[in-house]
């Protein structure tokens, strides 16, 4: 099934759970972070749809927001079941860079990082 692309964008939107935690004693909080870069696999409702979006904290820190279905990256299991979970997972600055070379464009990279030589 294809669905426009503004579509895709209002679902994208609607479903990104806000999170925060507490991780090796520090807070990371999706709505108090800025969104720097996304990227998705599938489609929402799918089991191996799966979405990550960058966020790079006042700090300068850098997180991932992860989450995804039964079938994909970020799912778990109680033994019996699989199920969509959804994570955060703290990004170095070169892990960042490596995550935006990989999912985003040269715009988006030279957006959140400054400009690159040719």
């Amino acid at each position: 099934m294809m669905i426009s692309t503004d579509l895709f964008n209002h679902i994208f939107e609607r479903n990104v759970n806000k999170m925060k935690k507490v991780i090796n004693g520090k807070m990371y909080n999706t709505e108090t972070a800025k969104k720097m870069a996304d990227w998705y696999y599938g489609y929402p409702g799918d089991f191996e749809y799966y979405e990550e979006v960058l966020y790079k904290k006042k700090t300068g820190e850098f997180f991932l927001y992860g989450e995804g279905g039964p079938r994909s990256k970020y799912s778990d299991s109680n033994g019996s079941e699989t199920y969509g979970t959804c994570e955060i997972i703290p990004y170095s600055e070169e892990q960042a860079r490596k995550w935006v070379e990989e999912h985003c464009s040269g715009d988006t990279y030279e957006e959140i990082f400054g400009e690159v030589e040719e």
